[in-house]
């Protein structure tokens, strides 16, 4: 990506990054959320959706939608770019601890009462109950990545990435990025009687 040098954190965005990244988890203990999965064991890869472990693991079939996250928000801040560069490009240096921010504060989001009921109302995660802190620490984790590896890859090749995340969680578990959204703000009938299967 064209500028990605001047999008790489510095020392003090690294430090921001990881102040960020420990305040997200402790509101997420503060709000009393399950540090891991109730089956008392930690995961590398949950693969189950409609279960009582998906969202407690490291991985699972919603961690490509937070890398994805990640190729976006680095999208955004390259396009932002040309107007940083007016400020000199010190901002610019800021990206990833914004892109954490913006991460953090919808785990929070996602984790509160309000966005938990919704999900059971209007997607296919019914009888979801939030996810677990080591879940919610790896989403964050997993943004980071797809931030980070979008500053070295082609722009091209980032799209084409996050097509391909989209479209491998849509085939094999009906459900992605995309459509997460779209239930979550404009729920449709016929979008969830297919999710459903």
């Amino acid at each position: 990506m064209k500028s990605a040098a001047t999008l790489w954190p510095g020392s003090r965005a690294w430090l921001a990054t990881l102040a960020l990244f420990v305040l997200a988890v402790a509101t997420l203990f503060l709000m009393d959320r399950p540090p891991m999965c109730a089956c008392g064991t930690i995961k590398l890869w949950h693969g189950v959706v409609q279960s009582a472990e998906n969202s407690q693991h490291i991985t699972d079939w919603y961690a490509p939608s937070h890398f994805t996250h990640g190729l976006l928000m680095a999208g955004a801040a390259f396009l932002l770019w040309r107007k940083w560069h007016l400020f000199g490009g010190r901002p610019a240096r800021w990206a990833l601890p914004i892109a954490v921010f913006v991460e953090a504060a919808w785990e929070i989001a996602e984790n509160s009462p309000l966005i938990i009921n919704r999900y059971r109302e209007v997607t296919i995660s019914w009888g979801y109950s939030g996810d677990s802190i080591v879940n919610s620490a790896a989403d964050i984790g997993w943004m980071v990545a797809g931030f980070l590896l979008a500053l070295r890859l082609p722009w091209w090749a980032s799209v084409a990435l996050g097509l391909f995340l989209e479209l491998l969680a849509l085939a094999v578990i009906r459900d992605n990025l995309t459509l997460n959204v779209l239930m979550l703000l404009y729920p449709l009938e016929a979008v969830a009687t297919w999710q459903a299967g």
